[in-house]
């Protein structure tokens, strides 16, 4: 009797445990059950949906064209304080879009570094904004820039392609054609970007004091995230351990000028906030961080200069007051590329970018030089 007791115990243990671990399904964008679809979205090659928002002149009047990549806990609907004068001057063209998970976009349980980059490639492709685009990525956001930088400055050869098209040998082809290489991004820009302490290549030193500065809860969130990602469902919904909340909103690591920022940005929320995680929070913001701190495919420190005739250019933008961002690594990883400008704010916080005159200075180097 007494063993039956045990092993009834056992299994309802194992039951709990299995059901701790375990996050919900999602409630996926226009079936039964889900939320509705209101924005407009594209279909992805492999089925998926990716909500966007298109701002500012047309693509078709556009002299610029830009895809921002939101950060954690946002959406397409984040609004970039810039003026509309600055927006018909320099004919600038926006596109945002809910990440896989977020807002109204499809959860996608296979998302990687590499995936999020391909989506960004696809998006351009399926809205037809041209065959040259600039990029922006924000916080969290900037993981998908990275990979911007290693996937979608895809070389070709122009003998290559005729030769395919052709039949003919690349050798004959190369004294009749020009060598030429083509770019898909016209320059890109990394807006306090988020860092992942893992990187082979930074200094274990380094890596390691800057890490230590955060907050206890940040850390175990961040090492889960990278050394037991099947753990982090469980470990984000406990009450057992201080956890963290994700949420902008509740972030204790921020600056003074950053809450100045806060609240002038709550006094008028932009329109869609309820959406950010309404399919699931674990696959959107939980994700998320698993995905950043998770594995990468490759070190940004291999990466070769995509402008190495300076057709475009590489920005970091960091600020020297973000308790969030280590500026001691984005310094470290600009002197290591040198290819990379990089702009440090010296009061700047996690939140600069919601100040008019950073963003407007952002969006010049970017676009002028």
């Amino acid at each position: 009797m007494f063993m039956q007791v045990v092993a009834a115990l056992v299994v309802v243990m194992l039951g709990y445990i299995y059901m701790a671990l375990r996050p919900p399904r999602p409630r996926i964008c226009g079936l039964p059950n889900g939320p509705p679809v209101t924005s407009p979205r594209i279909k992805l090659s492999d089925g998926r949906h990716l909500a966007y928002r298109e701002v500012g002149v047309s693509k078709e009047d556009a002299n610029y064209k830009i895809i921002v990549v939101h950060g954690v806990d946002s959406s397409k609907d984040l609004i970039l304080p810039v003026s509309q004068e600055l927006i018909k001057e320099l004919r600038i063209y926006f596109l945002f879009f809910d990440r896989a998970g977020y807002g109204e976009s499809d959860p996608y349980p296979q998302r990687s570094v590499k995936s999020d980059a391909l989506d960004i490639q696809e998006l351009a492709d399926a809205l037809g904004i041209g065959s040259k685009f600039y990029v922006i990525g924000i916080s969290m956001g900037a993981y998908p820039v990275w990979s911007c930088l290693k996937y979608i400055p895809q070389r070709h050869d122009v003998f290559d392609t005729l030769s395919l098209s052709l039949s003919l040998s690349p050798s004959l082809l190369h004294h009749i054609f020009l060598f030429k290489h083509v770019n898909r991004l016209s320059g890109v820009a990394l807006v306090v970007p988020f860092v992942h302490y893992w990187w082979p290549s930074i200094p274990q030193n380094l890596s390691t004091v800057a890490f230590k500065r955060l907050p206890m809860q940040y850390q175990w969130v961040f090492c889960i995230a990278r050394h037991a990602p099947w753990l982090f469902y469980w470990w984000m919904t406990q009450r057992w351990f201080p956890s963290l909340s994700i949420t902008v909103g509740n972030l204790p690591v921020f600056s003074q000028r950053d809450l100045e920022i806060l609240k002038k940005l709550s006094e008028s929320p932009p329109v869609g906030q309820e959406k950010i995680s309404q399919q699931g929070v674990y696959e959107s913001l939980h994700r998320d961080l698993m995905v950043g701190y998770g594995k990468w495919e490759f070190d940004p420190f291999d990466l070769e200069n995509p402008f190495p005739n300076n057709e475009g250019s590489v920005h970091i933008w960091q600020g020297y007051e973000d308790k969030l961002i280590p500026f001691q690594i984005n310094r470290f990883i600009s002197e290591k590329l040198s290819w990379i400008q990089y702009h440090e704010v010296p009061d700047g916080g996690h939140l600069m970018i919601f100040e008019q005159d950073i963003c407007e200075s952002v969006l010049k180097a970017l676009l002028l030089g």
